[in-house]
């Protein structure tokens, strides 16, 4: 009588569905300061700081070749989506924006058209190829009086911080929307008109 073969023994548990693995996810990369997570809820009351930081091989943005390009983008991209730039600073390695949106998907749209332009125009005038940021914007919504006045005054004096000067009312950064009024609209919300005045 023929023997019938042995089957092998096979763990069949149920160790559940998905979960977290080891590596699994999108890979950080070095020196990334922006969480991945999703981004909050936005109101159209509440202005945002938005931080765009370039990539360690792009050239100083503040030198005039690339900072034209960046003007150029920042008129052709200032208000779109029910997103509007209302202050800006162009910084050696990153820039500073004030700005509105109608809601969070405004605002991704509106900064996605912003990058795209001024990535085009700085790799197209420095010469360079691949991205010209490092990671994805950092967004800070402003929800008070006392905290758009600073946003605001940090913005703009962010130059004279940086090159370790005291900042006036009367000083102004060439290579910002103080100086530069065109790369900007007006604001429209309250905190960014009227509001941060009065602290």
């Amino acid at each position: 009588m023929k023997r019938r073969p042995r089957q092998l023994a096979i763990d069949l548990k149920y160790r559940g569905r998905g979960g977290p693995r080891k590596g699994a996810g999108r890979p950080r990369k070095p020196g990334g300061r922006v969480s991945h997570d999703r981004r909050p809820s936005l109101s159209p009351h509440h202005p945002v700081h938005v931080t765009l930081r370039v990539a360690p091989s792009v050239p100083n943005l503040r030198r005039i070749p690339a900072f034209r390009k960046i003007a150029d983008a920042f008129q052709e991209g200032k208000e779109r989506f029910g997103f509007r730039v209302v202050h800006c600073s162009v910084q050696r390695n990153h820039l500073h924006l004030i700005a509105e949106a109608e809601n969070r998907v405004s605002l991704a749209r509106g900064m996605k058209g912003l990058e795209v332009r001024i990535a085009r125009g700085v790799n197209g005038v420095t010469g360079r190829r691949g991205p010209v940021f490092a990671e994805r914007y950092h967004a800070h919504v402003l929800r008070s009086p006392r905290e758009v006045r600073n946003a605001v005054d940090y913005v703009l004096g962010n130059w004279f911080r940086h090159a370790g000067y005291e900042f006036g009312p009367w000083d102004y950064d060439r290579l910002g929307s103080a100086y530069n009024p065109e790369l900007v609209v007006p604001a429209q919300t309250w905190l960014l008109r009227v509001g941060w005045e009065a602290v």
